[in-house]
């Protein structure tokens, strides 16, 4: 299950884990013009984990996501 907020500055998904015991944290996904961030609590060490991508990195794993194993670089086609 999941959830998608538009915030002023943000579109913020969060995803909720509906698998089997032990359930994962909520994650958090803000998008930002410029930048990508994803949250998830870690009760080990009680605090909020966060990663930031740039919209690059983003593309290159969506991508990523439907490739098999290899060394890939994304182009833009020349206009």
């Amino acid at each position: 299950m999941f959830t998608i907020e538009h915030e002023f500055d943000a579109t913020v998904i969060t995803l909720l884990d509906e698998g089997g015991a032990p359930l994962q944290e909520d994650v958090t996904i803000n998008s930002f013009a410029e930048c990508i961030t994803i949250e998830q609590y870690d009760p080990r060490t009680d605090k909020m984990q966060l990663i930031t991508l740039s919209q690059q990195q983003l593309r290159d794993l969506s991508v990523a996501l439907d490739l098999p194993e290899g060394v890939y670089q994304l182009r833009d086609e020349p206009e």
